[in-house]
């Protein structure tokens, strides 16, 4: 008889390890990694910021925090199922697709969540534990249940559980909370509604077709963009407030001053001008305001 090819033998013995690779990518998307990336940068730089923690402290509450946004995203991925199907961006995510189940989805987000909590409390402190599960329960019962498919407003209510990082962060360093704290979670807050809505004005279409009350839907383009300027002007005055309580020195007024200005005059230009261009070109610098701000906390209180 004769023997297999090794050709065979060697794509019989990979294609397994595919499946395998396939599903871990699928489990991986359901964290939304994309989205972790500034959630992470923001937990990092609060951080810093609060003082100067070990290396392992900041691995492991980053690692607490991204296995509570992860597995809120994952329970999201479970609730928004029905929503994801109609949509042509989100059709080929894991749940829709048919390659991860509903039931597998939710338990996998909730098991993330339970592990997050258990982690972060043994090895960091409760309080960032207590902060992060808050994080979890905002995102997905206050934004996804209880608001998403009901008002324009749920990405300003909801996107609190967005800003909740810096806290995890400086509840991790400290092991308590201040008045900086709540300044770089008011940052947050404020800058979350002019950047997803930069967002939603590219995706207004398919947020119609899916039934979700967006604001470019439910109150129009201009009114969008009208909101946007209106949350950009706030966040230039909310970005202040920690210089003027003293929380950072002239590095962190000077960048703050520039780059909230260069953000409210591409607001003011995407209010002027209604195109698709302009509104990404928001979307994307508000993801480069907030990097490179947090950046400027920790440049201004290390330098």
């Amino acid at each position: 008889m004769e023997a297999p090819a090794a050709s065979t033998i060697t794509a019989a013995g990979a294609a397994p390890l595919t499946a395998v690779r396939r599903l871990a990518a699928d489990y991986l998307e359901l964290t939304k990694p994309k989205v972790q990336s500034l959630l992470l940068l923001t937990t990092i730089t609060t951080m810093e910021v609060a003082g100067n923690p070990p290396a392992s402290k900041i691995a492991l509450t980053c690692l607490g925090g991204y296995l509570s946004a992860g597995g809120a995203g994952a329970v999201n991925h479970f609730l928004d199922r029905d929503i994801d199907a109609r949509m042509r961006r989100t059709a080929s995510r894991p749940i829709p697709a048919g390659r991860i189940s509903p039931r597998s989805a939710l338990l996998f987000g909730l098991a993330l969540a339970v592990l997050s909590f258990a982690l972060l409390s043994l090895t960091v402190n409760v309080l960032a534990a207590s902060l992060s599960l808050a994080g979890f329960v905002g995102y997905v019962g206050v934004y996804t249940i209880a608001l998403k498919r009901r008002t324009p407003q749920n990405i300003v209510i909801g996107g609190a559980a967005g800003a909740v990082p810096p806290l995890v962060g400086w509840a991790a360093t400290r092991g308590s909370l201040g008045w900086t704290a709540a300044y770089l979670f008011a940052i947050v807050f404020y800058w979350t509604p002019p950047h997803f809505w930069s967002l939603s004005l590219l995706m207004k279409d398919e947020y119609a077709r899916a039934g979700i009350p967006m604001m470019p839907v439910v109150r129009g383009e201009r009114e969008t963009r009208r909101q946007i300027l209106l949350y950009t002007l706030l966040l230039y005055a909310i970005s202040q407030l920690p210089f003027c309580a003293g929380a950072f020195g002239g590095v962190y007024l000077a960048a703050s001053m520039v780059l909230g200005l260069a953000f409210v005059a591409g607001a003011l230009w995407l209010f002027r001008r209604a195109d698709r261009r302009t509104a990404l070109r928001l979307y994307l610098f508000s993801l480069a305001y907030l990097a490179l701000l947090f950046g400027a906390m920790v440049a201004d209180v290390k330098l």
